[in-house]
C-alpha cells in the first residue's frame, strides 16, 4: 500500500507535515498507477477520483472553507487552519449511459 498526498502548494505540505501525515509528496498523479488499498490525499478532479476507486483505492479531499478574496492565491499552512482544513474521505463512481 501506498500513500500519496498530491499538492503542488508549499503551504499543504507544511500542512501535512504539522500532523504527521505520512505520505509520499507528489505533485502530479497518474491514477492508472493504484493499487487496491493505496490512499491519495489532495484536490484531484472528479474523474481521476472515480478512477482511484476503480482500482481499489481510497481518496480523502483536502477541505477547506477558503474565503472568495483568497481562492486562487498560495495559502501557507496557517491559513489552512484558520480555514479549518481536513482531509474528508469520498466514494466516487462513474455512471455509464
Amino acid at each position: 500500500m501506498t500513500v500519496y498526498f498530491v499538492t503542488r502548494h508549499k503551504g499543504a505540505v507544511e500542512w501535512a507535515r504539522r500532523r504527521a501525515i505520512m505520505a509520499e509528496h507528489v505533485e502530479h498523479f497518474d491514477p492508472e498507477t493504484t493499487q487496491p488499498g493505496d490512499i491519495v490525499y489532495g484536490t484531484l478532479p472528479v474523474s481521476v477520483v472515480a478512477q482511484v476507486s476503480e482500482r481499489g483505492g481510497r481518496y480523502f479531499h483536502l477541505d477547506m472553507k477558503t474565503p472568495p478574496e483568497r481562492r486562487g492565491s498560495e495559502l501557507t499552512a496557517d491559513d489552512m487552519d484558520t480555514f479549518g482544513a481536513r482531509l474528508q474521505e469520498y466514494e466516487v463512481r462513474r455512471v455509464e449511459d
